[in-house]
């Protein structure tokens, strides 16, 4: 029988969920700018605070709060280390993307990366190969985010997998569905602030139930003196760790479900004032929980049965159920608001990116918001359905997906903004080179002296894109004076 103490908080907190994206539904209903400017990009009307918190909600994932301080509790501050590379985040995504995508996506009345695309090459090639990608990748990573969350309520409530995934399914789903990108925005904002008070929470807890930080420091030493060394007794490499700022670092740049945030935000204050603040919310989000992860092999000292259970076994053993059943929704949080935001920007994958623009049939707005429900739906049913089954750690799931969509779309998307020779047949080359190139890594398990396989994937998409581009004809005048302002 599982606990009831820690189950009623959480419920609490999952309908409030439900609550914003109902009230946030009738909105999008009735936008002045129209459903499809609503419904996918909220009117574009995010201020600084709920930008900052939707981007960081929408990067920090089941891996950042639960497999990665899973790895952390076996590998210690070697993988701390390198979860802070992600710090940048934040202000390389707004500061590189953030000011020439509003521009250029308020004039093309962009409400997706594949629309920005489009715009930019003049190829079907390229939009379906995008959309393509999206959802693959997407559903990859959701796929994650729903094992994580079940696992997650499994161990801290005691009830079953499946009745968490129902439970956590169902929620992300309806409130994604009816909501839109405005209900995903303000609910990533409230998740974002409680990521941080749960981070806070356990990592006090942690550390004083471990007896102190020297305390802790010095059992984990006598377990695990690796845990203590940067390579953390050899396992982490130096060319792995310089791997990791491109996977984790400017490699970013290409994950189309953190790239949009810079279409949706209200003004330049507003984005300004974003990469402040999430620079220093995602620093302070991953040093605490993978902290956590570190100190918790004072704690666990009978280790656990997987990296995915470290934190849900923690936040049981070191705060009062009730706690538990509040600060839990820290991790929870992360979940939800990576796998709604993935939800939304799919859903515009398959209506805006493919149906919208190559059906012949009428579209009412009337027929538009019905398909946009419910295909919203059916892509969260069909993600639960694979989360029946789960697969092993979910960091490096999370991880795949990643590599994938960085090979898919940094290239097209960063020459794109800033080379005026870029055109469609570098970004068809880059892609599918790209793409290819990092299955053909990852499922060989090739690595170059030791570097993440993201690594040669990006030089290869790289090349491909400066050769095709140099092949392929030059952009047209209209499409040099729209990005450009010159010919």
């Amino acid at each position: 029988m599982g606990n009831i103490m820690i189950l009623v908080p959480m419920i609490i907190y999952l309908a409030l969920m439900l609550v914003i994206a109902f009230y946030t539904g009738r909105k999008s209903t009735s936008a002045k700018g129209g459903f499809i400017e609503e419904y996918f990009i909220g009117s574009r009307s995010m201020g600084g605070f709920v930008l900052a918190m939707t981007l960081i909600a929408t990067y920090s994932s089941a891996s950042s709060f639960v497999g990665g301080p899973g790895v952390a509790f076996t590998r210690g501050l070697g993988w701390v280390f390198l979860a802070m590379i992600q710090v940048p985040t934040a202000f390389l995504t707004l500061g590189v993307l953030g000011k020439k995508f509003a521009i250029i996506s308020r004039k093309i009345k962009a409400v997706t990366v594949t629309d920005f695309l489009r715009a930019r090459y003049k190829s079907d090639t390229v939009v379906i190969l995008s959309s393509i990608a999206i959802l693959a990748f997407f559903a990859a990573t959701m796929v994650a985010q729903f094992i994580g969350g079940a696992r997650l309520f499994q161990a801290v409530t005691g009830y079953s997998y499946i009745m968490g995934l129902v439970i956590f399914g169902i929620v992300v789903v309806i409130y994604t569905t009816v909501g839109g990108f405005r209900a995903v925005a303000l609910t990533d904002a409230i998740q974002g602030v409680v990521m941080i008070l749960a981070t806070i929470f356990l990592l006090f807890a942690v550390i004083k139930a471990g007896g102190g930080a020297a305390n802790a420091i010095d059992t984990i030493s006598q377990v695990n003196p690796g845990a203590m060394e940067p390579t953390a007794g050899g396992t982490i490499t130096k060319p792995y760790i310089l791997s990791f700022w491109v996977l984790v670092g400017f490699g970013v740049l290409g994950l189309p479900q953190t790239t949009i945030r810079g279409m949706g935000f209200k003004d330049s204050k507003s984005m300004h004032n974003a990469m402040i603040i999430g620079t220093f919310v995602v620093g302070f989000l991953m040093l605490g929980m993978h902290l956590v992860g570190v100190f918790g092999q004072a704690v666990l000292t009978q280790g656990v049965e997987s990296g995915d259970m470290v934190i849900p076994t923690l936040t049981v053993t070191v705060l009062h159920p009730i706690l538990a059943g509040i600060f839990i929704a820290g991790p929870l949080a992360a979940i939800m608001s990576t796998v709604d935001s993935m939800l939304i920007l799919a859903s515009a994958a398959i209506i805006k990116d493919l149906y919208m623009h190559y059906s012949k049939s009428e579209m009412t707005e009337k027929k538009l918001t019905n398909l946009s429900f419910i295909t919203t739906a059916i892509l969260g049913i069909v993600v639960f359905v694979f989360a029946i089954n789960p697969p092993s750690l979910i960091v490096w799931i999370n991880l795949f997906a990643f590599g994938g969509l960085e090979a898919a779309f940094l290239c097209p998307t960063i020459f794109g903004l800033y080379w005026k020779r870029a055109n469609a047949t570098g970004a068809i080359l880059s892609f599918i080179g790209g793409v290819g190139s990092f299955f053909y890594y990852t499922i060989s398990g090739v690595k170059y002296i030791g570097m993440h396989q993201i690594v040669p994937t990006i030089a290869i998409a790289i090349v491909l894109f400066v050769i095709g581009s140099y092949i392929g004809k030059k952009p047209d005048k209209e499409t040099l004076i729209l990005f450009y302002g010159e010919e």
